[in-house]
């Protein structure tokens, strides 16, 4: 049997809602497995979670940044929150991004090994930020976005400077119309994708294992119903889940679109642009998220350091 340790339940219970002794059980019957854990709880109609993310551990920062009709989001982790706001560490990550930017590049080892706009690579460039600064880091993820004709608009969460925060999001929006009819409602819609957090553009866009998750929870958690019956179930099932997940069909936050979806807001928008417009893709980049970080003792640690 596994050992089911207290930072297991409440790591669980955190993803989940679940109740303690709930959580508990999930764990017991999936030897610790926290995924495994996260269906389990759904198959029993105990939780609602998988769309909830893990604990964001890692630090650092996100950077957006525009330039024309491309826009590109960078992360580059720290050990600690403090290095987000030294001077170095933001001019180290905006000159990532201007990199990536300027040089067309998204594959993490080729913007290492282009040159910093400071001098030497941007690899080397970490290697001195390191040094002066003190604490290890590292370039995890640069993803872009781009249209043809038309904007990308941007948004950062708890921003702590300009274009770097927490939260980077970027959105396209293809037209041959007016791009400046379209900036407020790229904006908009960068913020919505930093509040509702979309899986995908559209259902073509989500990984097939996670929409087949899906149906087997709802499978699972409907067993026993005649098979015609569970198909429709499931269909229906996973017609709710797409408007969960994939942001054209989720409903609009703002307000001034209210009972509309992002889709339907876009298709509209063609009247203030003066052309089709079409939302070609986005980026979200969440702070450290999939990263966890090991959890210390800061007591035992002072203690030992006293011996």
């Amino acid at each position: 049997m596994a050992n089911i340790t207290a930072a297991m339940v409440k790591e669980l219970r955190e993803k989940t809602g679940a109740g303690m002794m709930d959580c508990k059980q999930a764990l017991n019957e999936t030897a610790g497995d926290i995924e495994g854990a996260i269906d389990w709880l759904r198959k029993k109609g105990l939780s609602k979670a998988a769309k909830k993310s893990g604990r964001v551990a890692a630090e650092g920062l996100v950077a957006v940044a525009v330039a024309g009709t491309r826009g590109v989001a960078v992360e580059v982790n720290s050990e600690t929150d403090f290095v987000a706001r030294n001077a170095d560490f933001q001019g180290l990550v905006r000159g990532i991004a201007a990199v990536s930017q300027e040089k067309n590049l998204t594959d993490v080892e080729a913007i290492k090994a282009a040159g910093f706009p400071a001098g030497g690579t941007v690899d080397s460039a970490i290697a001195n930020a390191i040094a002066t600064i003190g604490e290890n880091m590292t370039l995890r993820r640069v993803a872009s976005v781009e249209v043809s004709q038309g904007i990308v608009g941007s948004y950062v969460h708890n921003a702590i400077a300009d274009g770097l925060g927490k939260i980077g999001v970027l959105v396209a929006l293809e037209t041959t119309g007016s791009a400046d009819a379209l900036a407020g409602l790229a904006r908009q819609i960068a913020l919505h994708v930093a509040a509702a957090s979309p899986l995908a553009l559209d259902p073509t866009g989500l990984d097939q294992a996670v929409v087949e998750r899906e149906k087997n929870v709802l499978r699972e958690k409907n067993a026993g119903k005649p098979a015609n019956v569970l198909d429709k179930i499931v269909e229906s099932g996973l017609k709710t889940y797409y408007k969960e997940v994939c942001l054209i069909e989720q409903p609009s936050i703002h307000a001034e679109h209210a009972n509309k979806t992002i889709g339907q807001v876009v298709l509209e928008s063609a009247k203030a642009a003066g052309a089709p417009v079409t939302l070609k893709g986005f980026v979200r980049y969440a702070l450290g998220e999939g990263i966890e970080k090991v959890e210390s003792d800061f007591a035992a640690e002072v203690a030992s350091m006293t011996r």
